[in-house]
């Protein structure tokens, strides 16, 4: 299990988060972020090309070694600061508001505890700042979610700790923030990982 976590997981959590499609569900995510920013859960750094030029610095929190690693020429082409902020976003080692925003996308899924990571977010995000996330999650068509319930104990296994049935929207609100907005809908793929929510939130 410790080698198919270093080195095979990276690979297909990777290639499942870079279909085309979603490039536009990532763009809308941090559209008009500006300032400083921490991203949870930052994966190999998909979301890097687009950050708008208005965002001057990204701290990123990463626990996967190999994800790191996939993500190194995406973090050399970012034209704005690039820094490592730790390894737990349950447990950040970073200043209380320090930042102008937050983003997490495709990792309040897999956080062992995301109720601790959004109050982590709330305690270094500075007031007034915003909260942005892309996630997939629950469905409300109830066969969707039945099959979704069946397939989790297998997508926690081979997506290396991936759920299918949390509701983003639900934990953001029961953990400090106020959402503002949110959208909602399948995307195009199998539907038990494609109910996407995207949403903001204070």
């Amino acid at each position: 299990m410790g080698l198919y976590r270093r080195y095979l997981a990276p690979i297909l959590v990777d290639t499942a988060c870079s279909p085309q499609a979603l490039g536009r569900w990532r763009a809308k995510c941090v559209e008009d972020l500006s300032g400083q920013v921490v991203e949870i859960g930052f994966g190999a750094g998909r979301n890097l090309s687009f950050y708008p030029s208005t965002v001057t610095s990204l701290t990123a929190v990463e626990p996967s070694g190999g994800m790191r690693q996939r993500g190194t020429k995406r973090i050399e082409a970012f034209t704005g600061e690039f820094h490592w902020g730790g390894l737990d976003g349950q447990h950040l080692d970073l200043a209380d508001n320090s930042f102008d925003a937050a983003v997490v996308t495709f990792s309040l899924c897999t956080i062992p505890d995301p109720a601790l990571a959004l109050h982590e977010l709330r305690r270094v995000v500075r007031p007034g700042g915003e909260l942005r996330v892309l996630e997939h999650g629950l469905a409300p068509d109830p066969a969707v979610a039945k099959w979704q319930h069946r397939l989790d104990p297998i997508e926690k296994v081979i997506a290396d700790g991936c759920h299918l049935t949390r509701d983003c929207v639900a934990l953001v609100e029961a953990n400090g923030w106020s959402v503002t907005s949110k959208y909602q809908r399948f995307a195009p793929g199998p539907k038990p990982w494609s109910y996407l929510t995207s949403l903001r939130a204070n």
